[in-house]
């Protein structure tokens, strides 16, 4: 199984009046920083402040009537529970979202508001896999996976048809993509669309230095998983390794993975907020991070950046700023 140009382009038009078309942004800082052109694609503009809006609506509308009818299941620290929990609220169904007990609550409360039903979980004792599990076969309901599933790869491939028409537009293809990394999805739909579209192009995935799970696959050639002790602030890119499906694809369409720390990080969040004048959360800003940390070779190259998602504790963003007064 596999995930194609053809599949995302479809998932284009299923989702197309539906999705925000999120802008295509640059920084004369960014530049002057870098040495090359920036072009930004916010996804934290996106319906429910993240991409995975595209990949839930792209999956939950091809649910036939029966189906629509039951609902589905999913789990999530936040995000996706979002996405999946407002495309079910968009087609008429009910929607049950497993979340770890420790999730930032900006997104337990956006998901709640949402209309969803809403299955707590303490992520160090329990199995969220298996909690679902267990609800899809006591009620019948769906499963929609985070990131390991064609539907939903495809959706958030998306994401990336428009940033490279996007860019087109503005003088050229990108020499170099930069994105952000948990479960694998997002990646693996922007590199498949890079790849078939501008092969000459780079893609550089970018991962919590405390879950590396991809670079170290890349490294030993097969899935590395992390330990369960692993913290980041990044909540979203928490996953604990890469899926089989998204490996698949990322394994072969990925020529870099970088780590970043938290601090680095932070900094990325108030530079965000300083120069960009977006609210970025955490694991949305870590491609941010990495460019801004000066280990890729960017001069004279066009780079195309995707902010993932928005959706930071307010705490946490003020902690941020007031940690990284000058970034």
């Amino acid at each position: 199984m596999t995930v194609t140009l053809a599949d995302i382009q479809a998932a284009a038009r299923r989702i197309e009046g539906v999705a925000v078309k999120t802008p295509l942004l640059s920084s004369l800082e960014l530049d002057r920083r870098t040495g090359g052109q920036v072009f930004i694609k916010p996804e934290n503009l996106q319906h429910i402040g993240a991409f995975k809006f595209r990949g839930a609506y792209n999956r939950l509308s091809q649910l036939n009537d029966v189906q629509r009818q039951v609902g589905v299941v999913a789990f999530s620290s936040g995000n996706h529970a979002q996405g999946v929990a407002l495309a079910a609220r968009m087609l008429g169904m009910p929607a049950t979202i497993v979340m770890p007990e420790d999730a930032p609550s900006i997104k337990i409360a956006g998901t709640r508001s949402l209309g969803a039903q809403i299955r707590l979980y303490n992520r160090r004792q329990e199995s969220r896999e298996q909690i679902a599990g267990q609800i899809a076969a006591d009620s019948g309901q769906i499963i929609v996976p985070a990131f390991d599933d064609p539907d939903i790869i495809a959706g958030q491939g998306t994401c990336g048809l428009e940033l490279i028409a996007q860019m087109q537009e503005r003088g050229g293809p990108p020499d170099l993509v930069i994105c952000p990394v948990g479960g694998g999805g997002l990646i693996a739909g922007l590199s498949t669309v890079v790849k078939e579209l501008v092969p000459a192009a780079q893609v550089c995935g970018v991962e919590p230095e405390s879950f590396d799970d991809h670079a170290r696959s890349l490294s030993s050639g097969q899935r590395q998983q992390n330990t369960g002790s692993a913290t980041s602030i990044c909540d979203s890119l928490m996953a604990p390794m890469p899926g089989e499906l998204t490996w698949s694809i990322n394994s072969r369409s990925v020529d870099r993975f970088v780590t970043v720390s938290d601090r680095q990080v932070e900094q990325a969040i108030a530079f965000a907020f300083r120069y960009l004048k977006l609210v970025v959360e955490p694991g949305g800003a870590v491609a941010l991070a990495a460019l801004l940390q000066g280990g890729l070779t960017t001069p004279g190259r066009r780079i195309g950046l995707v902010l993932s998602g928005g959706n930071v504790d307010p705490e946490l963003f003020c902690r941020c700023l007031d940690r990284n007064p000058e970034p």
